[in-house]
């Protein structure tokens, strides 16, 4: 009974008091115009921030891809000069090829390249077979003639133990917890896991880095247009030139490894690691998956 009749006097005179507060403050009597205007403020910023977005956006779209292709200029358009030099052209000479039945032929070599995981320690591929198969991923084409790439051939058991603790640590990580469960299990036929005892077994481990950018001779910055691609390319050919040296491989991307190893192997900052080759001979004893690659009706459509 006391609450009932405290309610009945004491709520209607704060009811009271709040509705002459109200009544009496400026701002609350005009509060929907007030609500427009933030309203409306909040709408410019947004469309000025949504059109800066989009421009940034339709720039890279301009340009074929979403690498890195597009640079600010730092030079007016006038004193842009191209990083070759401009010559004449010169009469194109064929190369060696493999004919009669050249493109069968290189089939014939290349279907028997396989992912190789054990590799032997004991026997080391002499290197100016493997600089060969350098030079030749070298010949590879890239966005105006820019090279993009770096190959750094690791020999140093030291070194190669340091790029072991490295890849290893990173992959404790991934198959924990930075990879999907169906990644794991779709690599579980293959037998792939953390360990990976090839990366010092092997004679040789290649780092093969993609350059975002270059330098001029006369010190201007040398901008590397699809640089990735260019730089797979010269990666597929090395893989080739390897099956074509009788030297086994395996190529690897290490998730999250790369700055750890740049800095490992004091590379500078416009390289990123974009391939981990282990190159060697196989062991005796070596096996790999029992696994079939597609036919040419699955992978190939004409028009």
């Amino acid at each position: 009974m006391c609450f009932v009749a405290y309610r009945s006097t004491v709520f209607p005179q704060l009811q009271s008091k709040m509705e002459a507060l109200l009544s009496s403050c400026k701002l609350f009597k005009h509060w929907p115009s007030i609500l427009l205007g933030l309203l409306v403020a909040l709408a410019i910023k947004y469309i000025k921030t949504y059109r800066k977005r989009r421009l940034r956006t339709s720039s890279w779209e301009q340009l074929e891809g979403t690498e890195n292709v597009a640079v600010e200029f730092t030079l007016a358009d006038s004193a842009i000069q191209p990083a070759l030099e401009e010559k004449p052209h010169v009469p194109f000479v064929p190369g060696h090829n493999l004919n009669p039945n050249g493109g069968r032929r290189f089939y014939e070599l290349m279907r028997g390249r396989r992912s190789v995981r054990a590799f032997n320690a004991n026997i080391k591929p002499p290197i100016d077979v493997v600089e060969d198969c350098i030079r030749a991923a070298g010949t590879a084409p890239s966005g105006a003639h820019t090279e993009p790439w770096t190959f750094c051939v690791v020999e140093q058991l030291a070194v190669k133990q340091s790029v072991r603790e490295i890849v290893e640590h990173e992959e404790q990580i991934n198959y924990s917890t930075r990879m999907h469960a169906q990644w794991v299990t779709d690599l579980r036929p293959l037998h792939t896991n953390a360990v990976k005892p090839y990366l010092t077994d092997a004679p040789y481990l290649i780092l093969i880095f993609k350059q975002t950018h270059g330098t001029t001779t006369d010190g201007r910055k040398k901008l590397h247009y699809y640089n990735e691609i260019s730089t797979s390319i010269a990666a597929g050919i090395l893989l080739c030139a390897l099956q074509a040296a009788g030297l086994c491989s395996l190529v690897t991307t290490p998730l999250n490894c790369g700055p750890a190893l740049r800095r490992l192997l004091e590379r500078p900052t416009n390289e990123k690691l974009l391939i981990l080759l282990a190159v060697g001979y196989a062991e005796d004893n070596c096996k790999v998956p029992d696994l079939e690659r597609k036919g040419l009706q699955s992978i190939m459509v004409k028009y």
